[in-house]
């Protein structure tokens, strides 16, 4: 069973203030969540501020600001910085989302930047997705045809074959919709959760795959496919807009027509 190692807020401290020696309305203070697991210590908010001018204008310019200027020991993952690897997903102000592309102007006021909620957290800000990456190479997220194409060919697709998968493909596996779901929070040691039941549809709706038969008897389950309440909020937090929840809904239609 998943254990979450995020703990009540009740237990969450007011840590370190560090203050900039500039001033002005250009200053932004940025509370961070630290908690390093292998300590003693409870978890804390550090408080640091920050001159935007001296500054990006993404979140994750400021966290890079601050791990390379004023705090070397804070812990979290970045990459591409474009919006396309998924790395920095973190919770900003309440809201599942990539701190690549999430600007620093969108934030009135303070703002507070915390993990992934009910995750095991490895360090700060990252969140550890073990888990969640077994439950998406569960689903097979791969195409599985009976044959092989034809020699020095491709897989042919048509156009309008081709654009059932728009909405699907594009998922970076962030898991920015998996963690806000509260049917995850509640039942993650069993329901697949949004992003990989999203995966799981991509292959689904994909007309060179062959497996569907096998990839529905998979979701077959009280729990992988049903837990899914059409809660909404992995469409709503989807750094990507795409649409999870209408992906799910989609698996459940085929599941009818097949019994139909």
């Amino acid at each position: 069973m998943v254990q979450l190692r995020l703990p009540p807020k009740s237990r969450i401290q007011k840590g370190n203030t560090y203050s900039s020696s500039s001033q002005g309305p250009e200053m932004k203070l940025f509370h961070v969540y630290r908690y390093d697991p292998e300590s003693e210590d409870n978890p804390r908010l550090d408080t640091y501020e920050i001159n935007l001018k001296e500054c990006g204008p993404m979140v994750l310019d400021a966290l890079i600001k601050i791990k390379n200027e004023v705090d070397t020991t804070l812990t979290f993952r970045r990459s591409c910085r474009e919006g396309i690897c998924g790395s920095c997903a973190m919770n900003i102000d309440g809201t599942n989302t990539l701190a690549c592309i999430k600007p620093i102007d969108d934030c009135k006021g303070d703002i507070k930047v915390t993990p992934l909620p009910h995750l095991y957290v490895v360090k700060d800000l990252v969140a550890d997705l073990s888990f969640a990456y077994a439950q998406y190479a569960s689903v097979k997220p791969w195409l599985q045809a009976d044959s092989s194409p034809a020699p020095d060919k491709e897989r042919l697709q048509s156009p309008e074959e081709r654009k059932k998968i728009d909405g699907l493909w594009e998922c970076i596996l962030c898991f920015c919709c998996t963690t806000s779901c509260p049917s995850y929070w509640w039942s993650g040691d069993k329901y697949l959760g949004p992003a990989t039941l999203l995966q799981s549809y991509r292959w689904i709706a994909d007309s060179r795959d062959d497996a569907t038969g096998e990839r529905l008897d998979d979701l077959e389950d009280p729990f992988k496919l049903y837990r899914c309440h059409t809660i909404m909020n992995c469409t709503n937090t989807c750094p990507k807009n795409l649409n999870p929840a209408k992906a799910i809904g989609e698996i459940k239609k085929k599941m009818v027509e097949r019994i139909d």
